[in-house]
């Protein structure tokens, strides 16, 4: 065990907290526990795993804040946390991740692939990602190769997208959708020019998609669907090659490939503004009237009323009423009383 380089345990029915990553070995270099039923938090024991480079948790029921200190593995260029009960903040650690950072004049496209002297194992190990594209789970692959890769999707993330993530310019996919991110979509991303993928979809982003973008001359993959984005799309570079599917459900964006026109307002549509404190509060509040509530009130009040109504006419006929009868029925459409 002292030589074990790569654990892969995946899809398996593994239930209970995850083990005690490099508590005997410092050696691994990959670590797949991807589709158990793991919980729990992850293990401090991973920061003893210096070679990391691999950490795919994906598909389990991991209930924890992503640490900080992930943010120390300075080897890890593929971390999948996807489809679990992440939440918090995602920008407690982005910028950290050296493997992920292109150095000055490398180029990150020769790097990827590894001599067998170096990385022997990985000409014959598949590192595989899981995208939604076009409402389809597709497995991407990538062989003989590791592929630097966030994948946070599916998950209770909340905040924004952190400006940081700029620093990771060797990153080739970054996937933060179904998650509950709010805010602008960083205009730094666009300095990501080796990211192939970007999947923000699902999400509560608001504004307006930066022109900036339009500089990832490598991207090749792009859902930034089901958010609150507005204002036109950008057009040039890749951005000229996604069709609708990258933008539905933003109802305030406009311009191609899109039929609505910019410039032009959809009286059919009206925004849903993000949901304040003091709107959840309200909401909170109307949430105790339930419909046992209204039926209850509703019983009460058919009851006092009746009883009111009986007594009244009872005793004796109200004067206004009688008035009031008088002025809106008309009287040949009154029914005549019977003669004794």
């Amino acid at each position: 065990m002292a030589n074990l380089t790569v654990l892969d345990i995946r899809r398996n029915n593994f239930t209970g907290t995850l083990p005690s990553f490099c508590a005997g070995s410092t050696s691994l270099t990959t670590i797949v526990v991807n589709s158990n039923r793991f919980e729990g938090h992850v293990p401090v024991s991973l920061l003893k795993c210096h070679s990391l480079e691999v950490l795919d948790v994906g598909n389990n029921a991991i209930n924890d804040t992503v640490p900080a200190w992930l943010g120390t593995l300075q080897e890890l260029q593929v971390l999948i946390l996807k489809s679990n009960k992440f939440h918090g903040p995602i920008s407690t650690f982005f910028g950290n991740f050296k493997a992920m950072i292109k150095l000055d004049g490398e180029d990150t496209r020769e790097i990827k692939y590894m001599k067998p002297s170096e990385k022997s194992f990985y000409i014959m190990y598949e590192v595989s990602v899981r995208l939604v594209i076009k409402g389809q789970e597709i497995e991407l692959e990538r062989i003989n190769t590791i592929m630097t890769a966030i994948h946070l999707s599916s998950n209770h993330f909340e905040g924004v997208i952190p400006k940081t993530l700029k620093n990771l310019n060797a990153l080739w996919l970054l996937n933060l959708s179904r998650n509950n991110l709010k805010g602008d979509i960083p205009m730094e991303l666009g300095q990501l020019n080796t990211l192939e993928a970007l999947d923000l979809s699902w999400n509560r982003l608001t504004g307006k998609i930066p022109q900036e973008l339009t500089r990832m001359n490598f991207l090749a993959f792009l859902n930034l669907s089901q958010n609150l984005l507005i204002g036109p799309i950008p057009h040039g570079q890749q951005f000229n090659t996604f069709g609708n599917d990258s933008y539905g459900g933003n109802l305030d964006l406009c311009g191609l490939p899109l039929s609505k026109k910019c410039g032009t307002s959809d009286s059919s549509h009206v925004p849903q503004p993000m949901e304040s404190e003091e709107d959840e509060d309200e909401s909170y509040f109307l949430s105790g009237f339930t419909w046992e509530s209204v039926v209850i009130g509703y019983s009460f009040g058919l009851v006092v009323g009746t009883t009111m109504w009986s007594l009244m006419f009872k005793y004796r006929k109200p004067k206004w009423f009688v008035e009031f009868f008088d002025a809106i029925v008309p009287h040949e459409n009154r029914r005549p009383k019977k003669r004794a």
